[in-house]
């Protein structure tokens, strides 16, 4: 079936860009629904053509579409189909969004910059979309963003997890890559009772513009450390804090971030790195060139699937993670 019914006659649809077709399957299939058949295609001069095959009228639409590469596409992709959504008459239009593209761009450095994170938030809400699903933002104050309900969904628990059944807590160090992903690491550490360690970048006054000194607060001689952060994207920094972990006398590395977004030349970096493992989780396809057998992907379907359930049944996407805070 490609809808599940209440005694109210409310009715629940799951739909898909191309994008990452994958996950959207994984979470149809943990729903117990089909996905809505959609044509999706492209027209010669690069705009997108998209209907769907059934009607979408009074049902309560779940759009999935993660903004992996080429991301402005997608994104628009994503867009037009809100769009299609609102004008056939449908219900409610929620938006699940594993990876948010331009979350890191939240806030002005400079003068004459963007904020295009808040940028992204009104073009969802102008298209229709009356409630953003995401997972792991890179910044807190993107949810702020929206002008309506934003359920932020994280992947600590199933990270946790999976680390805490592949290492001896006893020997585990949680490390961030770089002061501003302490918070992220302090979390890690709460969760598998671990010392925190920090790897701070500091600028050589003898080269200009350039991170040439890796220092590392905390102990992790002897320790299996594990890297955490939200997101890979060409693997410098996280590539870079590992080798400064190994220099300071470290057993073993892990890496574990939300989003692979593995951008060139992560490639290369995680092929000669001495990590020995890389995590992420399915928020994002994993390119064919990167699957190796020291990366390790894990699912997010079930959780956005109970998510999608907690929002359809007005109950609490917040309790999902009440256990694990």
């Amino acid at each position: 079936m490609t809808g599940i019914k209440t005694t109210g006659q409310k009715k629940l649809m799951l739909f898909s860009g191309r994008a990452h077709p994958d996950l959207a399957k994984e979470v149809a299939d943990e729903l117990g629904v089909n996905l809505v058949p959609t044509t999706a295609r492209d027209f010669a001069n690069g705009e997108i053509y998209i209907r769907y095959q059934e009607s979408v009228r009074g049902a309560d639409c779940f759009l999935m579409q993660s903004h992996t590469v080429p991301v402005n596409k997608w994104i628009m992709e994503q867009l037009i189909m809100i769009d299609a959504m609102k004008r056939a008459s449908a219900r409610s239009i929620s938006v699940v969004i594993p990876f948010y593209g331009y979350a890191r761009q939240d806030k002005k450095h400079l003068g004459r910059e963007p904020i295009s994170a808040r940028l992204m938030a009104d073009l969802f809400k102008t298209a229709g979309a009356d409630r953003i699903i995401s997972v792991d933002l890179h910044a807190d104050q993107v949810q702020g963003y929206f002008d309506g309900p934003v359920d932020h969904l994280f992947a600590l628990p199933l990270l946790t997890g999976y680390i805490g059944g592949r290492v001896d807590r006893d020997r585990l160090t949680v490390v961030s890559p770089d002061a501003g992903r302490v918070r992220v690491a302090d979390r890690w550490g709460d969760r598998l009772g671990a010392p925190l360690a920090i790897v701070h970048k500091r600028r050589d006054a003898k080269v200009a513009n350039k991170v040439s000194v890796h220092e590392v607060v905390g102990t992790v001689r002897d320790r299996v450390c594990v890297l955490v952060d939200d997101m890979v994207d060409t693997g410098g920094t996280i590539c870079a804090a590992a080798e400064a972990l190994f220099a300071n006398g470290a057993a073993d590395v892990i890496v574990a971030a939300t989003h692979g977004v593995l951008s060139d030349p992560a490639a290369d970096r995680l092929k000669n790195s001495e990590v020995s493992e890389f995590v992420f989780t399915n928020s994002l396809p994993t390119p064919e060139q990167l699957q190796l057998d020291k990366i390790t992907v894990l699912s997010l379907a079930p959780t956005i699937a109970r998510a999608v359930r907690e929002v359809f049944e007005d109950g609490s996407v917040t309790s999902l993670f009440e256990e694990h805070a």
